[in-house]
């Protein structure tokens, strides 16, 4: 079907008056549809309805593709764990990897900037036959197309919720970042599982313990108050390094 011209001349009316002017009206409807039609596309694309995107409030906090040189590491260190040398032999004597200790990496995306690092640690006055494994991880995202704050929490008490084998604490922390969220486990006395996750205006970050320690070691694993106590403060730490 031919679509008509809204701006077209109508015709003339016809010699009653009747047809010709209730047709010359609805052309005039049409046009007047059409007008309201395209000032609304108008608005709409300028948004005008308030459908605009907010921008992303990154709190200050920028992308650094080593994240392991923003990473805090003092307070394990005052705990007696330090950095494992890359290439070292292992605790249990087998020969060690030759990989890098820490690992970094980044990238940069159009709707998040990630950047992780991991960090494998030793327990100071360890036994050469003692076996322990220490790690590290973490890891933070800049959301600049999403506020991550709506789902953040729930993501962190999943974990108390889930139906497993293995059970989970999570108790929020106070003072660091808008929201942050501690999540436990302790599965015996010779391993601990803990994670720190902070949320800062769309800028989150996490910080996970993990270690294992055999019980013929001489070392004592901290627990998991000691560890919490670590985690909150190396994340301060670093949520302020990342900020500069």
């Amino acid at each position: 079907m031919p679509q008509h011209n809204p701006y077209a001349q109508g015709p003339e009316p016809g010699a009653g008056g009747t047809n010709g002017g209730a047709q010359h009206w609805l052309w005039a409807l049409g046009g007047a549809v059409a007008a309201s039609a395209m000032g609304g596309a108008i608005l709409f694309a300028a948004g005008a309805f308030g459908d605009a995107r907010p921008d992303p409030d990154l709190a200050g906090y920028s992308y650094t593709s080593d994240l392991c040189n923003r990473t805090a590491f003092t307070p394990f260190e005052s705990a007696n764990y330090k950095i494992k040398p890359a290439g070292s032999s292992s605790s249990s004597g087998s020969s060690g990897s030759s990989a890098q200790n820490p690992q970094y990496s980044g990238v940069q995306q159009g709707a998040v900037d990630s950047m992780w690092c991991n960090a494998e640690l030793k327990p100071s006055g360890a036994d050469s036959n003692d076996y322990s494994s220490t790690w590290v991880y973490s890891s933070a995202t800049l959301h600049k197309k999403t506020d991550p704050s709506a789902e953040f929490a729930d993501s962190y008490r999943a974990y108390g919720s889930q139906r497993s084998s293995v059970s989970y604490q999570v108790t929020p922390v106070p003072g660091i970042g808008d929201e942050a969220y501690l999540v436990s486990r302790s599965d015996d006395s010779s391993g601990s599982y803990v994670i720190l996750g902070v949320r800062d205006g769309w800028a989150t970050y996490q910080l996970t313990w993990s270690s294992y320690t055999s019980r013929s070691s001489s070392v004592k694993p901290p627990t998991t108050e000691q560890v919490t106590g670590l985690l909150k403060a190396s994340a301060t730490e670093t949520l302020r390094k990342l900020r500069s």
